[in-house]
């Protein structure tokens, strides 16, 4: 039987009507010579840092890898891999150099490290990552990354972005950076639609026929706790629940919360979603999604320029990222269109990708179940 790999895959995808990609062929192209290298435990094995637009087929080329690979490997969101990583130097509290402990850790665990949607956006994970990288180098680890920026944009406007310098050096000199940028937006070809986004005037409400017609068991509603965090809801059953965009993206919630949200539940509605942008400016930021339950002040660094709904659309691109990556389909009822929802604003580079996995969603194909 013939083992499958990278290449046998793409070529296959392209047999079953797959768009054809210059791009995606070259990014298969070095995928496969890693592919090969680490079949045969070749001693000095390159990872890849492919980075471009949305739609552009990271994620899957990741996935097409990581799936064939027959040493140990394992592919996460960047959050999930913080998370677990904050968790690891919690419990290593105390000890000398956690970081090469963590690094050690890992390598017994998993030769390949698959890393998606790489976004620094938080100084504790920058200043994390600026030691663990080299350090997982060092002990063979192979990290593969996508990310919609280049290495050397990774947190360009963070503050005391030099903590995170060492991870960037390491990445652009033990790494094959690769710019998977080409013409075709995968995400907008044709499918079996699937509406997930409707305009909340549209009356009766949507999402109560969504909610009846997929009710599984006893129906709730108020207050449940995810993470040990109290969050509110309209309603919920074991199947699904539904919140408001106040209860799930202006509280005081984080990239853990929304975690758990999809480990429990297959399906999340999201009502009263309003225009996301606003005159109001403010001199706090919410610490990223990892974090964001704790504010900082600006003290003396210059912060972009943030509107008082900013807080709450970093948290709206968190869920979504999180509903994405986990197959979860998001059924939203929104004041406007949903090109209308962040025209313009400092978010806006991240909230283009959100935008396109928004779209992505309103297909058939997408989704768990």
């Amino acid at each position: 039987m013939v083992q499958s790999s990278p290449v046998l895959r793409y070529r296959q995808a392209l047999q079953d009507g797959f768009v054809s990609d210059p791009a995606q062929a070259h990014a298969v192209g070095l995928l496969q010579d890693c592919f090969e290298r680490l079949q045969v435990q070749a001693a000095d094995v390159s990872g890849l840092y492919m980075w471009g637009r949305v739609g552009r087929g990271k994620t899957w080329l990741m996935d097409l890898f990581q799936s064939d690979l027959s040493c140990a490997s394992r592919r996460q969101h960047y959050h999930h891999f913080m998370r677990d990583i904050h968790q690891r130097l919690f419990r290593l509290n105390g000890t000398p150099d956690p970081l090469t402990v963590v690094a050690q850790e890992l390598a017994a665990e998993v030769k390949v490290l698959c890393l998606d949607e790489f976004f620094v956006n938080d100084i504790g994970d920058a200043v994390v990552l600026g030691g663990l990288v080299q350090r997982l180098f060092d002990q063979g680890v192979v990290l593969v990354l996508t990310s919609n920026q280049p290495p050397e944009q990774l947190y360009s406007e963070g503050h005391n972005r030099e903590r995170l310098q060492p991870a960037i050096d390491a990445i652009q000199t033990r790494m094959t950076v690769f710019a998977l940028d080409g013409e075709q937006d995968h995400r907008l070809h044709p499918g079996i639609s699937c509406q997930r986004y409707w305009l909340r005037e549209e009356q009766p409400s949507a999402l109560k026929d969504v909610f009846r017609t997929q009710n599984k068991g006893r129906i709730g509603r108020g207050r449940l706790e995810l993470n040990n965090r109290p969050v509110d809801s309209l309603w919920h059953d074991e199947h699904q629940i539904w919140c408001t965009y106040d209860q799930l993206c202006e509280a005081p919630l984080a990239a853990a919360e929304y975690i758990e949200l999809c480990d429990r539940f297959a399906h999340v509605l999201l009502s009263d979603v309003p225009v996301l942008t606003c005159q109001q400016h403010v001199a706090d930021i919410a610490r990223g999604t990892e974090d964001a339950v704790q504010l900082v002040a600006a003290g003396d660094r210059r912060l972009p320029k943030l509107t008082a709904k900013d807080n709450g659309v970093r948290r709206f691109i968190a869920l979504v990222d999180e509903c994405y990556d986990r197959g979860v389909p998001l059924w939203i009822e929104a004041e406007v269109a949903m090109d209308e929802l962040y025209p313009d604003g400092h978010l806006s580079f991240a909230f283009r990708r959100t935008l396109s996995r928004l779209r992505e969603m309103q297909f058939k194909r997408f989704g768990r179940g």
